[in-house]
């Protein structure tokens, strides 16, 4: 959240965030944010995810009894810890967690970090690649204060829905009879109404065309909420 809100201070200009991982899913607290907050995606981009286990100096890998990092992190990594019986604990993110750990200098907690945060904080590498899947890829999305500006070719919208039967049917019927394909829809629990969700697509052609423009037209009498989060330029495509 520090990121995001460095942007919208106006602190920065763009803030990278993890959207989703192929491993452990998408980031809740991240599609919260965009759904809330009032930064555009503009650009997305995979990259491979490699975690290591750190120790303070001199730990053995025999002595572990605990491991801390983000909740991500240890979720993509959750067979290797549960083989070892280890305990775990939630970290705010990867390098929080290795800063602490060189702090509290204890040799019995090992951390979930990148080879990078061993080197900044004088931690040693107990082991490594100790994803559950080497196939593990997390996408980012970079957010600004300013949407993108020219055709796209994809989009991501986030709405409501009104609480009436077969509301969310009929909103996706509306994106199909206007010729968008989608490639995602996921639904989130909005924490303010118990049993009520909010709604991410993310869906194919250029939302700010003509066609678009009649489909959220149509799609607002459907949707208490809606919200055009991200326009992706064919050079940042999904």
């Amino acid at each position: 959240g520090k990121a995001h809100d460095a942007v919208v201070r106006g602190e920065c200009d763009y803030a990278v965030l993890p959207m989703e991982n192929s491993e452990a899913g998408e980031v809740g607290q991240v599609m919260d944010l965009l759904f809330n907050g009032p930064l555009f995606a503009n650009r997305s981009f995979s990259l491979p995810v490699v975690h290591n286990l750190l120790g303070v100096p001199g730990a053995d890998l025999a002595g572990i009894r605990t491991v801390t990092s983000h909740p991500q992190a240890l979720a993509q990594c959750e067979s290797y810890i549960t083989e070892r019986g280890w305990d775990v604990r939630n970290a705010p993110n990867t390098a929080m967690a290795a800063k602490a750990l060189i702090a509290s200098g204890d040799s019995s907690v090992a951390a979930i970090a990148s080879a990078e945060a061993a080197a900044l904080y004088g931690l040693e590498v107990l082991d490594h690649d100790i994803n559950s899947s080497a196939d593990n890829t997390t996408r980012f999305v970079v957010l600004s204060r300013i949407a993108t500006e020219g055709s796209t070719e994809r989009f991501i919208l986030m709405f409501t829905v009104k609480n009436e039967a077969g509301a969310l049917a009929k909103a996706i019927n509306v994106m199909g009879d206007h010729g968008f394909n989608m490639s995602a829809l996921r639904s989130r629990p909005m924490k303010s109404l118990a049993w009520r969700y909010y709604f991410y697509i993310e869906a194919e052609g250029d939302v700010a065309s003509t066609e678009g423009q009649a489909m959220l037209r149509e799609l607002s009498e459907q949707c208490d909420r809606l919200k055009v989060v991200g326009r992706f330029a064919p050079n940042t495509a999904l």
